[in-house]
């Protein structure tokens, strides 16, 4: 079973707010939703956008490159032209620190 590890501060993710981080050479969007954390691969199926600069409605981010949109809960593609979904990741928050599990 894979680890969970610190990625962030609560206090570095305010509400609304995306950011990429990585873990284990894997780059990962990690989002506060109105207090809840989403962590889905950053890098767009279609051509590679950065979905952690993406615009968010409620739980489905938009890559800002083309349009593709993904569901922040599991990473399914919700609209082309993205031919398949993203990995989403396990998020825990321990007291301040935001933790994911990349498997």
């Amino acid at each position: 079973m894979a680890e969970m590890t610190k990625v962030a501060k609560k206090q570095d993710l305010q509400p609304g707010a995306s950011i990429c981080v990585e873990v284990g050479g894997h780059k990962v969007a990690l989002f506060n939703i109105e207090g809840t954390y989403y962590a889905i691969e950053d890098t767009c199926t279609h051509r590679g956008g950065p979905l952690s600069q993406g615009e968010v409605s409620s739980t489905t981010v938009t890559c800002p490159w083309h349009g593709a949109q993904f569901d922040l809960g599991t990473g399914d593609v919700l609209g082309p032209p993205a031919p398949q979904g993203v990995s989403s990741y396990q998020v825990l928050v321990d007291g301040d620190d935001i933790k994911i599990e990349i498997p």
